[in-house]
């Protein structure tokens, strides 16, 4: 099983048909977008995942703001949504689903706001929340976190103690991040700051303890950029392409 999370930029643009064609190229049989929003290339690119198979969808965007990022969930498989009590209050960045899969599982979506929001600690609080009281099964959170480890996944200091903590607790209550388990001090970025094109791993994967045995792959890719020598063609995020044995 193939999971692919990507913050798009933006809900697509004009960008949206060359996403999808990406995104089919990777043969994936889940998708987790970041930043699709209620706009006509989101739409258009959701219905061009059904075109490829993934024709269950669940999304969070709200079509009276089309500007709003939120999210969408593609799979070849049934979704159904999970609603707990302690999920973070912002709705539209959070989704959690169950996929009835061969061998099922959860799916955890996020896109964790920026610290000038006021609202990352309290999203990172409840994800945390979630993740230690979990009574769900194999899961998979995975997505956006706007977070990272100091030192490793920085060019230039960003993430503070917070954050890294955040990971931390993570790890502490059964939860590994998929990357950073198979590649220990491997270094990769997801994401360029426009300014002082400074990169950071802002995008992850946690695997919880009765999944992590499943666990093949993570790997970040760049979609369809490097070969034209622009990374951000597509987006500017890296791909998070996780591999899950079957069984």
């Amino acid at each position: 099983m193939r999971v692919v999370a990507w913050n798009i930029r933006a809900g697509g643009g004009f960008r949206a048909d060359a996403i999808a064609r990406q995104l089919a190229r990777w043969q994936p049989d889940v998708v987790a977008l970041s930043e699709f929003r209620a706009t006509p290339p989101s739409v258009k690119l959701a219905a061009r995942l059904v075109d490829v198979g993934l024709v269950h969808q669940l999304a969070t965007c709200d079509p009276r703001t089309t500007h709003r990022n939120a999210l969408l969930v593609a799979s070849r498989w049934p979704l159904q949504r999970i609603v707990l009590r302690s999920s973070p209050g912002d709705r539209c960045r959070w989704l959690l689903a169950s996929i009835t899969a061969p061998t099922p599982l959860v799916l955890g979506t996020m896109h964790v706001p920026n610290r000038v929001t006021g609202r990352k600690y309290p999203f990172l609080d409840a994800v945390l929340g979630c993740a230690r009281r979990w009574r769900l099964g194999p899961a998979l959170l995975i997505g956006d976190t706007n977070s990272g480890r100091r030192g490793l996944d920085e060019e230039v200091p960003a993430f503070n103690l917070r954050e890294e903590g955040w990971i931390d607790a993570l790890a502490a209550c059964g939860w590994a991040d998929a990357f950073r388990h198979l590649r220990v001090e491997a270094r990769a970025y997801t994401w360029y700051s426009p300014n002082g094109r400074n990169g950071f791993r802002i995008d992850q994967a946690f695997v919880n303890a009765p999944l992590l045995a499943r666990l093949k792959d993570a790997a970040y890719v760049w979609g369809g950029a490097a070969s034209r020598g622009r990374r951000d063609r597509l987006s500017d995020h890296a791909a998070l392409l996780v591999d899950l044995a079957e069984s």
